[in-house]
């Protein structure tokens, strides 16, 4: 099975570095289940599921990641989503109060996560986020970076 970090990093089952990734299964069954539990969970606690779309293909933007950017462009097509939330998605500003709230952390973490702080949870609570948003959110923002980072590896792995 070709998961989302295979395809995100170009991997076929013919080439050596997906016969890599399954020396540890675990691994590639835990990510692909980390990834549906973010972009579209049981219960989404309030980020309907068009939106994590949409924080995640910003993300795979400021990543500069054209084939995450690819596979967000297509998931959030077969959505339909509104003017506001291709806005939200394409890194533009003039942005609702709550999505340039979710913007500005999504940018900040993903861009500069070492600076961030207590007043930057203030700032999503004061938006209008509650603590399971927060926390999926978080959640969503770690997932989509690490898919972002693991996908980049391997990628130069293969053109090595």
């Amino acid at each position: 099975m070709i998961d989302a970090i295979d395809q995100a990093a170009g991997l076929s089952p013919d080439d050596a570095l997906y016969q890599t990734r399954r020396f540890r299964p675990e691994f590639v069954q835990g990510a692909e289940q980390c990834r549906q539990s973010v972009l579209q969970p049981e219960n989404d606690a309030g980020l309907a599921h068009e939106l994590r779309i949409a924080l995640a293909r910003r993300m795979a933007l400021l990543n500069n990641d054209p084939p995450l950017i690819a596979e967000y462009d297509a998931l959030l097509a077969a959505l339909s989503p509104g003017e506001q939330l291709l806005a939200l998605a394409n890194g533009e500003k003039g942005l609702s109060r709550l999505f340039a709230a979710l913007a500005r952390h999504v940018d900040f973490i993903t861009l500069t996560p070492d600076r961030a702080q207590a007043e930057d949870i203030r700032l999503l609570e004061k938006a209008g986020l509650n603590n399971a948003q927060i926390v999926a959110l978080s959640e969503l923002i770690a997932f989509i970076n690490f898919q972002t980072r693991v996908a980049a590896g391997l990628r130069l792995m293969r053109s090595a």
